[in-house]
């Protein structure tokens, strides 16, 4: 049996390839959900803006439960939280499907489907929280500072390629019945079962998991200094400010594709779910392409990440605000992909790289929390786009460009760490660069 590669030489194969099918699975669920949702809600008769809210309570329970879980995969293993979270995943699912069927088959009312669903997705938000800090950590204790950026952008790859095989798979699942729209929720939660049991089975915990510096024991008359929570540390703070504006851009743009693109072609919620999987497709195959392409191959930094990604994702919705057909649709939604696909593992190899290995599960579980609370927000934009169909996209390319501004002139996002050796090297770089260029 090979021995299992230490935290210098990197992560072995198999074992990423469990942690990448974990990420997998849950965004292939995800985007499937969401690729369907549209034709859902019209199907039942739930109002567009409220059919975007059925994430909102799962998305503040992610945010609230993520720094929890982080905490707990520090006591109790990585491998434990990975199959917390691929249960509860399997679990909302299975009862999200149940809650669909119900709603088709119209045996209670469109807005007791809504209250059921909201709840059926909470499970997802409140136990699904669990795998995603376990999964980062768990990469990050086997991963050298150097090889960080392009490891953190592989894991992100597996959220890229969800979201191309979850909306092609989808509407394979869709049954030919009156209730056929719940069959891909419950052929979701088949797959998270078989992650599961290869889990349990096959990945090893994680032998590099970091002590914490042994604190002082209390001098008595002296008060203890509590930790702060990550959102709150300035060598974190930044990255999660600029996560957050990119993850509701990038959801409010998801959210409201579906019902731009039935509206534009003029199709039944039914006919136009082919239409709204390709275009789902070319914004995650463009994503792959970021994350598995072009950093890798340009060997890019998190600080040029963080500044390329937001442009070129300002690009694709101002294209996706003013297009004049279905086709001007899909190539502004795979640029902006693209661009998210460059920023977001700017932004979480940025706060990896700015803290010490003993504190990587808790800056997981801040970067968890930011990518889930920002769904709480599509609702709004749904809304804003039935009130200005353009408006929604206009806003996420300004909102993109406030974000481009922003990693050029915060000392921390200026000066992200352009894959230090080693932690030691990364802080004497930050704090150099910072005494350059001011607080």
């Amino acid at each position: 049996m090979p021995k299992p590669a230490s935290a210098m030489d990197g992560l072995p194969k198999g074992s990423f390839a469990i942690i990448f099918g974990v990420s997998l699975v849950t965004a292939m669920g995800n985007t499937g959900m969401i690729s369907v949702l549209p034709a859902i809600g019209r199907s039942i008769g739930i109002p567009d803006p409220m059919v975007a809210a059925i994430f909102s309570l799962s998305a503040l329970l992610w945010a609230f439960s993520s720094p929890w879980w982080a905490r707990a995969s520090d006591k109790h293993g990585r491998k434990p939280l990975m199959l917390i979270g691929l249960t509860g995943f399997m679990m909302s699912m299975i009862a999200c499907g149940l809650v669909v069927a119900a709603g088709l088959y119209h045996l209670t009312t469109p807005m007791v489907i809504f209250v059921f669903f909201l709840f059926a997705r909470a499970l997802f938000g409140l136990f699904g929280a669990a795998s995603n800090p376990a999964t980062q950590a768990y990469l990050a204790e086997h991963t050298p500072p150097e090889k960080r950026t392009q490891a953190m952008s592989s894991l992100a790859g597996a959220f890229g390629l969800g979201t191309v095989i979850g909306p092609f798979v989808a509407p394979l699942f869709v049954l030919p019945f009156k209730g056929g729209l719940a069959g891909p929720l419950f052929g979701f939660a088949v797959i998270a079962g078989i992650m599961l049991f290869i889990v349990w089975k096959k990945l090893p915990e994680s032998q590099n998991m970091p002590v914490a510096p042994v604190k002082a024991p209390p001098v008595k008359g002296v008060v203890a200094v509590k930790e702060k929570p990550m959102w709150r540390d300035p060598r974190v703070t930044p990255f999660l400010i600029y996560g957050f504006i990119v993850a509701v851009c990038q959801t409010a743009q998801g959210q409201t594709l579906g019902f731009l693109i039935i509206d534009q072609l003029d199709l039944s919620p039914m006919k136009a779910q082919g239409f709204i999987a390709i275009a789902m497709m070319f914004g995650a195959v463009a994503g792959l392409l970021a994350q598995w392409g072009i950093i890798r191959m340009f060997e890019m930094t998190p600080r040029q990440l963080l500044r390329w990604g937001v442009g070129v994702a300002a690009v694709g919705n101002v294209i996706v605000a003013f297009q004049p057909t279905y086709a001007a649709v899909v190539a502004g939604y795979a640029i902006s992909s693209l661009g998210f696909g460059l920023a977001r593992p700017g932004f979480t190899a940025g706060s990896s790289l700015a803290v010490d290995m003993h504190e990587q599960a808790r800056v997981a579980g801040a970067v968890a929390a930011v990518n889930g609370v920002n769904v709480v927000l599509a609702p709004a934009f749904v809304w804003l786009y039935q009130a200005v169909a353009p408006a929604p996209f206009v806003l996420c390319a300004v909102l993109m460009l406030a974000m481009l501004v922003y990693a050029f002139r915060n000392p921390q996002l200026r000066n992200a760490a352009p894959s230090p050796t080693t932690r030691a090297d990364a802080a004497k770089a930050t704090l150099e660069k910072g005494d350059e260029g001011g607080g």
